[in-house]
């Protein structure tokens, strides 16, 4: 949602605000104008917020512990849409032919990234995101920050040289310290809370139908 949108509504708000205290009974006539326009905005930018926050909610798909939202990027969404959108994937997006994103602070048990804990992402034979690009999975703290590590890695993808197993399949070691005899297919993670971005460029259908879904992240015991 732009700025002019924002204070548009928020005006909008301020307005109504100031109307139905002029005609409430026992309004109180010694508030000044500009109290109720700074109410409303304050409001509007609440009300705003929340609203965003629930139609993501509902736009949002769930998959695995991965959550993405289908038809971002497409000229003409609605102002709702857009603002559901980038609040889960801040930033530039593209239309979902160009690109697909999903993200997770969860492992597909619910729990929360960290660390503490060794996880791996595993692909089965032929599983990697289709597409006629490329693919990659990147990793940020609990700021969404990139992740400062001893190999400067911060992501892995289909061109960072991934080692596949003897059937075919992909696993991906996420932790904080490099899996002895892995370290080609680790992403480093940090010792605290940390998040996850998988983005696919060129998508084939499978993925535009929804009907490839993204493995979890499972914790290693």
């Amino acid at each position: 949602m732009t700025a002019n949108r924002w204070i548009l509504i928020s005006l909008a708000v301020a307005v109504v605000v100031r109307v139905v205290t002029l005609y409430m009974p026992g309004h109180q006539p010694h508030r000044s104008i500009r109290t109720d326009v700074v109410q409303g905005i304050i409001g509007g930018v609440v009300l705003g917020f929340f609203t965003a926050q629930i139609f993501a909610g509902i736009k949002a798909t769930k998959v695995n512990g991965w959550i993405t939202i289908f038809g971002c990027g497409v000229p003409g969404n609605g102002m709702l849409f857009r603002a559901a959108c980038a609040l889960i994937f801040p930033g530039p997006i593209n239309v979902p032919q160009e690109a697909m994103y999903w993200k997770t602070s969860k492992d597909g048990a619910g729990h929360g990234l960290n660390g503490r804990h060794d996880y791996m992402m595993h692909f089965p034979p032929g599983g990697l995101p289709p597409n006629d690009a490329f693919w990659s999975l990147t990793m940020g703290d609990a700021r969404n920050r990139f992740v400062a590590n001893p190999i400067n890695r911060y992501s892995v993808s289909d061109r960072s040289g991934l080692v596949s197993n003897a059937d075919g399949s992909v696993d991906i070691y996420i932790q904080n310290a490099a899996p002895a005899g892995h370290q080609s297919n680790w992403l480093p993670a940090p010792a605290g809370a940390f998040i996850l971005w998988l983005r696919v460029y060129m998508p084939d259908a499978a993925i535009l139908d929804g009907k490839y879904k993204v493995p979890p992240i499972v914790e290693v015991k």
